[in-house]
Order: C-alpha cells, then structure tokens, then sequence
C-alpha cells in the first residue's frame, strides 16, 4: 500500500489527488482516500508523487551496447554502419545490451516498452530477468536482404510460439519498412500477426529520402501503397510518421493505426520534417512517444522524450498551446497503453489495472515548487531522471530508492561493457 502520495491517476478526468493506493495480486484494489492496511507492506509515499509507468512505444533496446558509435551521422550514414555492426552481432552480446537498455528504462520510469530487432529471445530473457514489461517484435525483411540464420519471416513465427503467453514478455511481428520488405512480406508479416493475435510493428516515412524512392518505385507514397495492398488496419503501430499528407493521415485514422512518435532520434539524424503529432492526434490517430535506440536519440528515457516533443510542436507550429502538457503525459501513459491494445490494463492508476507505476521525489529540485498543480507539468518539462525514486511492474517493486532490485547495476555494466568491446573494435 502506498501511504499519502501525491497520486496522478490519468483517469478519464485526469484527477490528481492525495490519498492511498492498495495493491493486491498485481492490480490497484484502492485509489485515494484511505485504504486499508491489513496484510499490506506500507510504502511510506508522503513527498512523493506516484504516477502510472511510462510506456516506450519503439526502440530498439539492444542497441544500447551502440550508443555514441555513429554519432553526427544522417540516417543513410548511421544506417550503413549499424547494418555491418549487426551482422557481427550474437545473441549473448544482444541480451548483454538489452539488459543495460533495459535497467536505463526502468531506472527512468518506464515501466512497459515496445521494441523491434533480431535475437528477440535474448531480449525476452534479459526483460524477464530485470522484470520489465516488454513487447517484442522480430524483425521482418525480404529473405534475400536478412543477415539472420533462416527465413525472418518463420523466425518471427518460431519466437512468438515460444513465448506467447509467457508473463510479462508479448511477442509480435515487425516488418522492418518499405524499403527492405515487398509486398509478399508485407502481407505474410500481417497473415501472421492476424493467426497468432498479436501486434504489427514497423518503421513508417521517417525520412523524405524514404518517401520519396518508394514513391518513384511504386507511383504511391507509403502509407497510400500499405493501405491499396491490404496491410494496414487495427493492431498496427508505425513508428516515425515524420513525412506525411493529410490524406495519409486520413488514412491512418481510417484504418486505426497507431503512431509512435519519436522527436529526439528524428532531431539528432536530421530527417528533417516535423511529425504531424498535432493533425494526427486531431483526425484521431492515437500517438504513443517512443525513445528509438539509444544509438539514435542517445538516451532511453521518456522524461527526456515528453520535453522536447513538447517543445518541437510548440516551436514548429508556433503555438504554445500545442501539446500541453497533461497532453505530453498522456502520450508517455495511457496514449501508449491504447497504441498497445492494453488500455483497459494499463496506462493509468484505476481500481482493476495493473500496478505499473512510478514514486517521483517532490524534494527533487526539478520537481520545485512541489504544488499538486504544477505537478504534470514539472513531470513533462522539468523532471530529471534523478527524481524517480521507485518502480513498480504489476506491484512488485523493480527499483527502490535508484537501485535495481533483481539484479546489481555494477553486474549489468560489467556485462555490457565486455560485450561492446568486440562491436567497437570491427566498426
């Protein structure tokens, strides 16, 4: 039981209020006012702000190991270099680097996250290790494109059967994007997701480069092409969404797809452009935040992503109004819990959801003056990765006072570490 926070519910009516939250088998049983303490362990909460987890909506979690190894690239640059780096890759230097991702994830409030790559497996079992939520799509390309041991498209099919309706790991396909899948994959990658129930993930019109080369193959820019073939449609979520018209927006909104914008690692690899995030949420795209790698933005942490997507929106449109900031929290909560499929379990502190949620320290001089008010606002402009103090994934406690639980930080580094060396030397 948290006793006397600060609860920031993002409930329908977005209620802030001071109380309790009891938690029994993994869910919220009490939210507000006084609960009852019986058989509780009593987590003290007064000073804190307990605040639902922040859900990652695309990244790329092993990558980490990559950070800082292609910086001040474009996207063709950095593309060209990561592709050699990740032939080379095994499955042992993956889970090292998906465990390192994922302690930055949890040590920064996120507490659920969607990621895209190969060796899926590795990443499952560093996220179960580590007790993160995670979603995690095998990368789908043409076969003849593919770097991976055997067809990308039946590895898909082999990873989710392994690990569907394992705990907190939910697998899913993931067409990598236009530019390395054709049509048969395309709609193998969709037959696939639509058989087993899972989740479509892939990279969408980042780049103008991208539009435009499939626009000159085809005579249709991307999501025009995605939707006359047949792909799009619920379960969907594409990540980007940077260079797009008002008809594919329409389009988006038509066949419920789910965008996952994602302003740092757009800004650092000039993609140029400005993601719609207003017009689309507008026409009724639901718009989740995502990192991307931490090879891209160069960090993993959705505090960071709420304060710029804030700010580029503000700038671009030249409205200061654009994507407030109950808005921006929305997007890093239960806008991503809906781009998930998961709104009724997750996203918000209500009775019957699953406990994901985060302790942020009020006393924090990011978070100063500590007024209930001002309180979402701080968390989307403001907030430090300092400030959060504990992590919660379905109740039990991930992160207590900055450290990880399940396993020492010094031993996730030290793995890491060896594992990047190798990476860096055959750059």
């Amino acid at each position: 039981m948290f006793r006397d926070a600060w609860i920031i519910t993002q409930g329908p009516e977005r209620r802030v209020v001071r109380g309790d939250a009891r938690v029994d088998e993994g869910r919220f049983t009490s939210v507000g006012g006084r609960a009852r303490t019986e058989g509780a362990t009593i987590v003290e909460a007064d000073g804190l702000a307990l605040v639902p987890g922040f859900i990652n909506t695309h990244t790329h979690v092993a990558m980490t190991l990559l950070r800082g190894l292609v910086d001040d690239r474009d996207l063709a640059g950095f593309l060209e270099v990561l592709f050699q780096v990740d032939a080379r890759r095994t499955e042992a230097d993956v889970e090292a680097g998906a465990a390192a991702g994922v302690a930055e994830m949890l040590l920064s409030g996120t507490t659920s996250y969607l990621d895209l790559y190969y060796f899926e497996d590795a990443i499952a079992r560093a996220s179960e290790r580590l007790g993160i939520r995670s979603f995690l799509g095998w990368a789908v390309v043409d076969p003849e494109l593919t770097t991976q041991k055997g067809a990308p498209l039946e590895n898909a099919r082999a990873f989710i059967e392994r690990w569907k309706g394992r705990g907190r790991v939910t697998p899913l396909v993931a067409p990598q994007g236009v530019y390395v899948c054709n049509k048969e994959t395309w709609l193998g990658a969709r037959a696939l997701a639509d058989a087993a129930g899972t989740l479509c993930h892939f990279h969408l019109s980042e780049t103008r480069k991208e539009v435009h080369e499939h626009e000159a193959r085809t005579g249709r820019r991307p999501v025009v092409w995605l939707d006359e073939i047949g792909f799009l449609g619920p379960r969907n979520i594409a990540a980007h969404g940077v260079w797009l018209t008002r008809r594919e927006i329409e389009i988006l909104a038509a066949r419920t797809v789910a965008v996952a914008h994602c302003p740092n690692s757009n800004l650092k690899l000039a993609t140029g452009g400005v993601s719609p995030v207003v017009e689309l949420r507008a026409a009724g795209v639901t718009v989740g935040l995502g990192t991307d790698s931490a090879a891209s933005n160069n960090a993993l942490s959705m505090l960071r992503e709420m304060h710029t997507a804030g700010l580029l929106q503000k700038h671009h449109l030249w409205d200061a109004a654009a994507l407030p900031a109950q808005t921006l929290l929305d997007m890093a909560t239960i806008e991503g819990a809906k781009a998930l499929g998961r709104e009724k379990d997750l996203g918000s502190i209500e009775v019957g959801k699953l406990a994901d949620a985060v302790l942020v320290r009020l006393d924090h001089p990011t978070m100063l003056p500590a007024r209930a008010e001002a309180i979402v606002g701080h968390i989307a402009y403001s907030a430090s990765e300092e400030a959060i103090d504990s992590v919660y994934v379905g109740g039990e406690c991930m992160v207590r006072g900055r450290t990880l639980v399940r396993e020492p930080w010094s031993d996730v580094r030290r793995a890491a570490e060896q594992a990047a060396g190798p990476l860096w030397e055959s750059k």
